[in-house]
């Protein structure tokens, strides 16, 4: 279909935002154009990533939404001192970069996937975060099992595998009564024996039915990570993922080059200056960056590019409602090295009601090709979860 030029022609008039209800505080970004099609994004992991917005947007308002980068670029240039290299900053242009992609999409009647260079896959393979496992046995299982034992990993495991998915996650830094001391960041012998129990559990009980990572919440000191790297070696683990604290890019470094094990990592990468070092020190074998948190779609296509310079391949974490997931999903179509993007909501019963068009079916994302992200909120379970004190758009 032909694009008018009146479409190509629009400048933004305002940008907006509304908070939804959630642990990981979903902030949904609309921008609006003087030609009346607005584009809907999200930032997440970003507490008042929606003031900082409002604070920010007097410097896209005029301006042509089409070229996405140079308006993420002055975003970022001109509000460095309020924090554009890392934090609620990144994130909250973030959410901005997803809406743009939205709204560019639809004023050029094109996906978001085209924008980025288009699509190397029609769906991306979807891995569902299972927590602890304790919350998922005591819904699915029988009770009959300690909340963090090995068999109710194992058992959480099982249920969602039944549901179709071949990608799982679980935390490996549950509570257990072997960990003296949290603050220290040491796991004895015996810490360290129990952890191994429940990858063992989880990967004996899926076999090969399902890959299988876990992530440790950059818990432990480097001593410890590769005392529990060699343990965990005979089993089938995909990666262990954020293993060592995330401001020390020397310590990744090392525990990457040190042990075995596959180890991913990048959630507090921030844009790609934030992760060149990691990449180019081959600090990781899996990098693991967040769409609506750490610079938003184009922004992470940057980094998977530069991981893919050094071969590395790249996971994308995800705690997004179904905008940011969509929006994540579109980046991983058009990734050449993409591996698996994460689904962090098995347990919140209104997440698919959010948007109006399906989005997971069979551990896969269907790709939209449809303008835009190519979903559609629904207004009235939007208004449902909304935060306190919080309105819909205008």
């Amino acid at each position: 279909m032909a694009v008018s030029a009146d479409l190509r022609d629009a400048r933004i008039t305002d940008v907006q935002t509304t908070r939804l209800d959630s642990q990981f505080s979903w902030t949904l970004v609309r921008v609006y154009t003087d030609v009346g099609v607005a584009g809907t994004g999200e930032a997440v992991l970003g507490p008042a990533a929606d003031a900082y917005v409002d604070r920010v947007k007097g410097v896209i308002v005029g301006e042509s939404p089409l070229d996405i980068d140079a308006r993420c670029t002055e975003l970022f240039d001109r509000l460095a001192h309020v924090g554009a290299m890392n934090g609620v900053g990144v994130t909250a242009i973030s959410g901005i970069d997803v809406a743009l992609h939205d709204l560019a999409g639809k004023l050029l009647d094109v996906p978001a996937h085209r924008l980025l260079g288009g699509k190397h896959r029609d769906s991306v393979r979807v891995y569902c975060d299972c927590h602890a496992g304790g919350h998922l046995s005591e819904a699915d299982g029988d009770g009959s099992h300690e909340r963090y034992a090995p068999e109710a990993y194992a058992d959480a495991a099982e249920a969602v595998v039944s549901e179709g998915f071949d990608a799982v996650k679980f935390d490996l830094d549950s509570p257990d009564a072997y960990e003296l001391d949290r603050r220290n960041r040491h796991l004895n012998a015996r810490a360290v024996d129990h952890r191994a129990e429940l990858v063992r559990a989880v990967t004996e009980r899926v076999g090969d039915r399902a890959d299988v990572a876990f992530d440790c919440h950059w818990s432990w000191t480097g001593d410890t990570v590769r005392r529990l790297a060699s343990a965990v070696e005979p089993y089938d683990v995909w990666w262990l993922e954020d293993t060592v604290p995330p401001e020390n890019h020397d310590l990744q470094i090392g525990v990457t080059r040190d042990t075995d094990v596959t180890m991913a990592a990048g959630e507090n990468a921030y844009r790609v200056e934030g992760a060149r070092r990691l990449i180019e020190n081959e600090g990781v074998d899996v990098f693991h960056p967040d769409v609506p948190k750490n610079g938003g779609m184009y922004e992470t296509k940057r980094m998977a590019n530069m991981a893919k310079a050094y071969a590395i391949p790249v996971a994308l974490h995800n705690v997004a409602s179904p905008i940011g997931t969509i929006a994540s999903a579109h980046v991983g179509a058009s990734v050449s090295n993409f591996l698996a993007l994460e689904y962090h909501a098995r347990d919140v019963d209104h997440w698919a009601d959010l948007v109006e068009e399906p989005v997971l079916r069979d551990g896969r994302i269907e790709v939209p090709d449809g303008p835009g992200l190519g979903i559609t909120l629904d207004e009235d379970v939007v208004v449902d979860h909304l935060a306190e004190g919080e309105e819909l758009f205008d």
